[in-house]
């Protein structure tokens, strides 16, 4: 079971983030510093919270401006709502139900509010009665058993009408409604004689509550597959140096300290003892005892000792052994150096963590640099949390690989990637090298432009605090530039969105062996039609190739009309959307695939326009788009098709739109030899 979607609100600097959608493997928060990342990643830990996760304070949790008004009382912290999250189940979520088709459309609804209790409700199924479904039958069942003689019939008919009376007619009957009701119902059974009215009253009452307890049933089901949600700081740490004496007392006396002994307690965790059982197998061995030289007895028990100490000495050897190989193939895969070698050693009381490199002389673990130590603590705590069941739990990363080099983090993101194999992952960061250039449909922008206003969430670039974008900026720019010159060939488009587009489609074509875009070519996006001159000349400048892709609207025709350009780029060089599409005029790059973008647009993101786009033909899919509905952003429509052409695949696009692609990418092709 993966989020779908979630909303943040009442907590810390959150006042609502409103909903935003969450990618089913990896999804990227951007934001500044104190924009409220953090706290957006411990209210939804919350939703679904493993057994260390501390209860919601409001005194401390609360926004600061609900205090006040929580502590006299004009707020009541039961009705205010922490996280919501959409989870959408997995086939294997569903297994047992022998639910009827449509089942793909059953989302569980999780919500946490700030009194640390948890609600449920299950949207996709058939909809639930309500009271007003059941008025009558209660009515009809009350007045049939009223006229019976009998006082007892009277007070449980007039019990169940009082009941009625207090629900209101759009209450729901499931959950302890409809558990209520049925106590009613029991109560009332044994009144009336078989055959009567009243039992025919009586049984259209059960039938809506057997609907009831299906629905129940099916709720509870996925509450039980819910996965935990398990949130990782960068401030967690694994200490060079345990007391395992002092850590076992701390443990018995209840005196941890989760902030220093959180990463130490992971490393006994993942190495499978307590600090406790370590420290007894670090006692010394057994002694021979009074008269062992004469007493048969004495020799048999101090060999049993002996041999049971071996033993624990031998458990601990191999399981520190293992548990150092496990970290020093994680760390090599982020680290690149094969000479790296981690070990976890004994030394009396002490359990140590050593690391040992080309000179294979062993130092402890805070002798190497604060990225390296941050490396070891993450690997740590996650398979320490991943022996615990944990296999398909959201792992909520705060701020990874902050301490590492820019190098590293890029290799620290692909192991992000390979965990949200079996994961899904929702992370926060500010820093450009932790989002790479093909994941910018995976990034939300969080922002705090006032506090009264709180931390918000967008899905769409052209938010109020431009300092916010600022790492995806740099993230393409150095991304651009660790390109530009490294392909011999380059194909210079107006801007992201193109490239999205290009990029998408170029994927989902290769999967089937369709036309496709070398791999040798770079998409380069400049910005703007403006820019495509600019580009263009950097690139042939360094005797590079270079072709452009220019839409054929009117900055498109502006930028070809650039003598700059033309002395560049041959005409062969210089693309034209509209020359690949037949009859859109002013035609853009979202013009490729114009049918498969109007039902996106509809489906995803409700911007139905799909019969004024089959009644106009020639004019553009945006033009339309824009007029017809507010809040239209090209990005969103790009992202939203990236992620429908990733499921459905490229034998989904219409014939029109698969020979479109197919020309351009000929053309490309041509102008690039």
């Amino acid at each position: 079971m993966r989020i779908e979607a979630a909303r943040v609100s009442n907590f810390r600097c959150v006042v609502d983030s409103d909903r935003f959608e969450v990618e089913p493997d990896k999804s990227i928060l951007v934001g500044v510093n104190e924009a409220g990342k953090t706290a957006l990643l411990k209210a939804l830990q919350h939703a679904s919270p493993t057994e260390d996760v501390k209860n919601i304070d409001w005194l401390f949790d609360a926004p600061a401006a609900m205090v006040d008004d929580i502590r006299r009382g004009n707020l009541e912290p039961a009705e205010l709502a922490v996280a919501k999250v959409v989870m959408r189940p997995e086939p294997k979520d569903l297994v047992g139900l022998n639910l009827a088709d449509g089942a793909e459309d059953i989302r569980l609804e999780m919500t946490a509010w700030l009194n640390n209790k948890r609600t449920y409700q299950v949207t996709g199924l058939p909809d639930a009665p309500t009271i007003d479904d059941a008025e009558k039958a209660i009515l009809r069942l009350t007045g049939a058993m009223g006229k019976q003689s009998d006082q007892e019939a009277k007070q449980v008919a007039k019990a169940l009408a009082g009941w009625k009376e207090a629900q209101p007619v759009e209450t729901r009957i499931e959950g302890d409604v409809a558990i209520n009701l049925k106590k009613h119902l029991d109560a009332a059974l044994p009144l009336f004689a078989e055959g009567s009215a009243a039992e025919g009253h009586w049984d259209t009452l059960n039938s809506i509550i057997k609907r009831a307890s299906a629905r129940d049933k099916v709720g509870k089901h996925l509450v039980d597959q819910m996965p935990p949600f398990v949130y990782y700081s960068s401030y967690f740490s694994v200490r060079p140096r345990i007391h395992l004496d002092r850590l076992a007392e701390r443990e018995q006396s209840g005196e941890i300290d989760m902030d220093y002994d959180f990463g130490n307690l992971q490393l006994l965790k993942f190495l499978g003892f307590t600090a406790q059982e370590l420290s007894d197998m670090a006692s010394e061995a057994p002694e021979k005892g009074y008269n062992y030289d004469k007493d048969v007895n004495v020799q048999k028990r101090y060999q049993e000792e002996l041999a049971a100490h071996e033993r624990r000495v031998t458990e601990r050897k191999r399981a520190l052994q293992t548990a150092g190989a496990r970290l020093t193939e994680e760390i090599r895969k982020v680290w690149n150096d094969k000479s790296l070698t981690l070990r976890l050693d004994v030394d009396g009381q002490y359990l140590q963590t050593l690391v040992e490199d080309e000179l294979g002389i062993p130092v402890e673990l805070d002798q190497r640099s604060e990225g390296f130590r941050w490396l070891v603590s993450f690997f740590v705590v996650f398979h320490a949390q991943a022996k615990d069941n944990l296999r398909d739990a959201v792992l909520l990363l705060d701020e990874p690989g902050l301490s590492l080099h820019a190098l590293k983090q890029q290799e620290f993101r692909k192991t992000v990637s390979r965990l949200a194999e079996g994961n899904q992952i929702l992370y926060t960061t500010h820093s450009p090298f932790m989002i790479g250039s093909d994941e910018l449909d995976l990034v939300r922008i969080v922002e705090m432009t006032e506090r009264k206003i709180g931390t918000k969430v967008h899905t769409r670039l052209a938010v109020d605090d431009p300092r916010s974008i600022y790492p995806l900026q740099a993230a393409l720019g150095y991304d651009l530039a660790q390109s530009m010159f490294t392909h011999q060939k380059n194909l210079v488009v107006e801007g992201v969105t193109d490239l999205l587009y290009l990029e998408a489609l170029n994927k989902a074509f290769a999967a089937q062996g369709g036309d496709v875009l070398a791999e040798e070519v770079a998409i380069v996006p400049a910005g703007s039609a403006s820019k495509v001159v600019y580009y263009s000349t950097i690139l042939t400048s360094q005797n590079l190739r270079v072709a452009a892709l220019l839409d054929s609207d009117a900055a498109g025709d502006k930028a070809t009309e650039q003598d700059a350009l033309w002395q560049l780029l041959s005409n062969k060089r210089i693309l034209r959307t509209g020359d690949h599409i037949s009859t859109v005029q002013r035609a853009e790059i979202e013009d490729l695939v114009r049918m498969t973008l109007a039902t996106v647009a509809k489906d995803e993101l409700g911007w139905d326009s799909v019969d004024t786009l089959t009644a106009q033909p020639q004019r553009p899919i945006m033009e339309i788009l824009s007029a017809e509905h507010s809040g239209v952003s090209k990005w969103k429509l790009a992202r939203a098709f990236a992620r429908w052409l990733s499921s459905n695949g490229a034998e989904a696009l219409a014939v029109d739109e698969k020979r479109a692609w197919s020309s351009l990418t000929k053309a490309a092709k041509k102008a690039l030899t």
